[in-house]
């Protein structure tokens, strides 16, 4: 990512840190705040909230209409972590460069904490969104919602993934897997901003395999850097895929399989944002951070 693109990622990244803090304060019982607040100001990358942010603002809406959801997605994705790093899930001690939530506050605690940021992130959408924004923009945005919190999204991929441990999956299931554990909530994400921003259903739809691809590169250079990467670089517990008994790209079809097929997705991505003519540094960036990440693995 260049330093113009770099620079708006974090203007919009510390605008989003700054409301999330806001959102949250500590009140009465203290613990379940605290808990919540521990995972969700931990230092992270606000990736998917970013994206939103960037083609809501692209598209001609403020920053003030999409910020809400951006900060909701943020809390999706952080309960979604909270419960991953579950004993009963993937069991892992740490999460962005410091414990687990559950081994601090205990797995009671943690649990709740990530089901008090499920619920708590919708309302965010219906009662912080400005009245500016249409009624029936904001149902499709919690439309979209929905769809990736629940069943048909993100845990019927945590479901297939813990189904899939120490087992022979096929190309179909992972592919699954991808794209229900880590796509759809980058879809979510970039359909978000592209509802906002009242994109048209031609934008929209471009959009969203733009959201697929980058999605699916985005998982396979995890799983590369699982491989290849320490503690320190990756803020989580480095070989666990393996530990786990884990179907990935890369124990399917080996590192440099698995890095040219992440650099095509790459390419597909990057074609369809010169479709779509979204002028966007920060999509390009973004894309271009995996590109280059990959190059660098061993």
């Amino acid at each position: 990512m260049n330093d113009r693109a770099k620079l708006k990622f974090d203007i919009f990244k510390e605008l989003i840190d700054k409301y999330l803090d806001k959102f949250v304060p500590v009140i009465y019982p203290e613990k379940i705040y605290e808990s919540m607040r521990y995972s969700l100001l931990a230092e992270g990358k606000r990736l998917r909230p970013v994206l939103a942010m960037e083609i809501a603002t692209q598209l001609g809406a403020s920053q003030e209409e999409i910020l809400p959801a951006a900060c909701a997605i943020e809390m999706l994705h952080c309960q979604s972590l909270i419960h991953d790093d579950l004993p009963c899930m993937d069991n892992d001690d740490y999460r962005r460069g410091k414990l687990s939530n559950h081994k601090v506050y205990g797995e009671a605690i943690a649990t709740l904490a990530g089901d008090a940021l499920l619920s708590y992130a919708p309302r965010l959408i219906i009662e912080k969104t400005p009245q500016i924004v249409p009624s029936e923009v904001l149902l499709n945005v919690l439309r979209e919602f929905f769809i990736a919190a629940g069943v048909d999204g993100i845990v019927s991929g945590q479901v297939v993934d813990i189904e899939s441990e120490k087992k022979s999956i096929s190309k179909d299931t992972l592919t699954f897997l991808y794209e229900y554990k880590t796509a759809k909530l980058f879809k979510l994400a970039v359909r978000t901003g592209a509802i906002i921003g009242r994109a048209s259903e031609e934008r929209l739809r471009a959009l969203t395999m733009f959201a697929q691809y980058y999605g699916f590169a985005f998982q396979i250079y995890d799983d590369i850097l699982d491989v290849t990467s320490t503690i320190e670089e990756i803020g989580k517990t480095p070989g666990k895929d393996k530990e786990k008994g884990k179907s990935t790209y890369v124990s399917m079809f080996g590192i440099e399989q698995a890095k040219q097929q992440a650099l095509f997705l790459c390419n597909e991505a990057c074609t369809i944002l010169e479709d779509v003519k979204l002028n966007s540094l920060i999509l390009e960036g973004v894309v271009s951070d995996i590109s280059e990440g990959l190059k660098k693995c061993s």
